[in-house]
């Protein structure tokens, strides 16, 4: 398991400093190919939710088989050629750097009222119709991506990379992911195809995104009047609220330590949607609960990957 662990905390650092060079090709397009070819010949007929199942089962164990295959073959060569591959394997699966410049893009032309260049970079990272937001609601949509795609994007990857050896268990994490945003709808389409998608993305993330709401609770940082008691309170409740099992846990800890509000009205394609609220808005949203947001993802990330080499240390040193 040494290399794995050095492999990954070199990968953490190259992914916070390098990130995805536009020019490189990422792993993620060859896996939605693969999904995009296997769902046009599945994806059709009758017993959709088992097409969906094996569907799930082949992007997951190509994934990870060839992720592995790949390491096996730099570490019969040497030792650090494998380390240095495994590396950037695991910097291509995370998203530090490319999660805090997204967020960049809007705050810089929001902080200088440039409201509808702000809403265009805000809709390459969002679903929510973005055209006709006001600066608040601009700042609300770059808050809630932010924070749910700190596990998504960051720490749920690391999880997997410490559980299951080093960069196939990331990648297999990634396999998933991807999946379940390419099929896991609930629409006609893929209600039935993409229920095991959908299904398993919920239960990846269910400890990676709890323990990172925890961490965001505990050290992130601080800008609301509460009592430590009164947050923790109110981010377990208002976490259950989201529509998604997973992500209510980032937003609402985003929301209790900033003391602002996160939820509300969003339109998809014209139709509202009215979220659940979170937080009780002592202050209201501003451009810099953003640059707050951001200091919560480096937080989060940092003690995510110490808490995983505390815990695994404990237990290697209990086996």
């Amino acid at each position: 398991m040494g290399p794995h662990i050095i492999a990954i905390a070199i990968g953490l650092i190259m992914d916070r400093i390098i990130g995805d060079p536009p020019s490189w090709p990422h792993p993620v397009k060859f896996i939605g190919t693969l999904i995009s070819k296997l769902t046009a010949w599945l994806n059709k007929g009758k017993a959709r939710k088992v097409k969906g199942f094996f569907l799930v089962c082949i992007v997951v164990g190509i994934t990870f088989s060839v992720t592995l295959a790949i390491l096996i073959g730099a570490y019969s060569i040497q030792m650090w050629v494998g380390i240095a591959v495994e590396s950037i394997l695991i910097a291509s699966g995370l998203a530090q750097k490319s999660l805090r410049e997204a967020a960049m893009d809007v705050y810089k032309p929001l902080i200088a009222k440039d409201l509808p260049s702000a809403r265009k970079k805000l809709s390459w990272i969002v679903g929510r119709d973005t055209d006709k937001l006001d600066e608040k609601e601009i700042t609300r949509g770059v808050v809630e991506t932010v924070s749910e795609n700190i596990s998504d994007g960051i720490t749920a990857p690391l999880f997997y990379a410490f559980v299951f050896a080093g960069a196939p268990g990331l990648w297999a994490y990634k396999a998933i992911n991807t999946l379940d945003s390419m099929v896991g709808y609930k629409n006609e389409k893929y209600e039935d195809f993409g229920y095991a998608a959908a299904k398993l993305d919920d239960i990846v993330n269910y400890i990676p995104s709890r323990l990172t709401g925890y961490l965001i609770m505990l050290w992130g940082k601080k800008e609301s009047g509460l009592p430590f008691s009164r947050r923790m309170k109110g981010w377990w409740q208002d976490a259950k609220k989201h529509p998604s099992p997973n992500s209510g846990y980032l937003e609402a800890a985003t929301a209790y330590q900033l003391g602002i509000q996160l939820g509300g009205i969003n339109t998809y394609k014209g139709v509202v949607s009215n979220r659940a609220l979170m937080g009780i808005g002592e202050v209201p949203l501003s451009p810099n609960h953003i640059l707050s947001t951001i200091s919560h993802l480096n937080t989060a990330v940092v003690l995510f990957w110490l808490s995983m080499m505390v815990i695994g240390g404990i237990l290697f040193g209990i086996t």
